[in-house]
């Protein structure tokens, strides 16, 4: 049984779906935020702060004395609440595991997990070598060993846990959900896409940017990884590219308008989001040609219709 075919099957009425996500999304920010709020407040006011000025500034951990650090852990804490509550209540009301959700299989392809993310960080590091060679002044090194050892154990422990529930939500569960209303492969790849993009709606980048300027970075993004899902029957590849962008990011640059502020290895004094379209751009073309070579994909898939074949049909009745 294929990825989107799977959810043809008993026990995934869309209504579950609907339940599930807005589930985790209120379990995420107003559960999972709790510790994030409290130490905020804690914190806050012992460095003097009103509770006024330590509302208005919630998510300015600077401001509020906090370490980088100890915002992005508590802050991660928040995936991990959603991740846990999707899979519990999938659990519950699909009968369904991780894996399924993953491939539709019993089975989940951790050597595809690996080559995503093996890829994605080559790439990522080719091109992070080719802006500070070509532009090192807005480089600004900032490596401090104190802080980078718990960044590195938070970011490699933690992120993971973030982009998977992004890409179980997005390119798995989701994917599922409306391929069994719409048979349709290309709707499965451009719906979460969007709906991926306006998740980030309320980033930093996009208030410092603009919407029209950071929305196609998000939109080519959510379109890669659900492109590469249906070529590849299944979410593995994204999950490795979408933790090791994070990872990557999260360690080695970070800017002022970035949504995850960390002590990394250098910080940019200028970012520029027309260039990020670009180099996205080219990112997916190579990894989707590196892939197509590597897996063999046939692209004449994304205009089959998601259906079972007798044998599958005979297997679900059972």
């Amino acid at each position: 049984m294929k990825h989107l075919e799977f959810a043809l099957g008993k026990d995934n009425q869309f209504w579950k779906y609907i339940v599930v996500l807005i589930t985790t999304l209120l379990a995420s920010n107003f559960i999972g935020i709790l510790p994030f709020v409290i130490t905020a407040f804690i914190i806050g006011t012992s460095n003097g702060l009103s509770i006024m000025e330590i509302s208005e500034n919630i998510m300015n951990a600077e401001y509020l004395g906090m370490s980088s650090n100890l915002s992005l852990f508590l802050m991660l804490i928040a995936f991990v609440i959603a991740f846990l509550t999707l899979v519990i209540l999938v659990k519950l009301l699909h009968r369904q595991s991780i894996s399924e959700i993953i491939n539709g299989t019993k089975k989940i392809r951790w050597k595809r997990i690996f080559w995503g993310a093996s890829i994605w960080i080559t790439i990522s590091a080719i091109s992070l070598a080719i802006s500070y060679i070509s532009d090192p002044d807005n480089f600004v090194l900032q490596f401090d060993i104190a802080s980078f050892i718990p960044l590195f154990f938070i970011a490699v422990i933690l992120i993971p846990i973030q982009t998977s529930y992004e890409e179980f939500s997005f390119r798995g569960y989701l994917a599922q959900g409306i391929g069994r209303i719409t048979k349709n492969r290309w709707i499965v790849i451009i719906i979460p896409s969007v709906l991926f993009a306006l998740m980030h709606l309320t980033n930093p980048e996009v208030k410092e940017y603009g919407v029209l300027v950071m929305m196609p970075n998000y939109l080519i993004v959510g379109l890669l990884f659900g492109l590469v899902s249906v070529l590849d029957d299944g979410i593995e590849l994204a999950l490795g590219m979408h933790a090791a962008n994070n990872v990557f990011l999260g360690l080695t640059a970070t800017h002022a308008s970035s949504a995850i502020q960390t002590p990394a290895i250098f910080s940019l004094k200028e970012a520029d989001p027309i260039y990020g379209i670009i180099e996205i751009t080219i990112f997916s073309l190579i990894v989707i040609a590196f892939f197509y070579k590597k897996y063999n994909w046939n692209f004449s898939v994304l205009n089959k219709k998601i259906e079972l074949d007798k044998t599958e049909q005979d297997t679900i009745s059972m």
